[in-house]
C-alpha cells in the first residue's frame, strides 16, 4: 500500500485511516521511527515485546537437531 502524506507546518503528519484500520492502531498507542539512508520507517510499538520475539530466529535451526546441536558445542567445553 502507498499513500502520500504532507508534513504540516509543525513537522507533523496524519497517519491513514485505511493505515490505522490495517494496524489496528488507536489514539495513545506508540510508533516506532527508524531512518536507514533516505528512508524513514515507521512500525507500531509491539503491545508485548516477549510475543514480538517469539520464533525470531527459527529459520536458523530448520534441519537442525537443536538438542545434538547443543551437545555437540559442550563437549567443545571440555578440550
Amino acid at each position: 500500500m502507498k499513500t502520500m502524506i504532507t508534513i504540516s507546518s509543525k513537522y507533523q503528519i496524519v497517519i491513514p485511516r485505511e493505515v490505522r484500520e490495517k494496524l489496528d492502531l488507536k489514539a495513545g498507542d506508540k510508533l516506532i521511527i527508524k531512518t536507514n539512508k533516505e528512508k524513514i520507517i515507521i512500525y507500531p510499538q509491539p503491545k508485548s515485546y516477549a510475543k514480538y520475539a517469539l520464533g525470531l530466529g527459527k529459520e536458523i535451526w530448520q534441519g537442525i537437531d537443536a538438542t545434538e546441536y547443543v551437545r555437540k558445542e559442550r563437549e567443545t567445553w571440555k578440550t
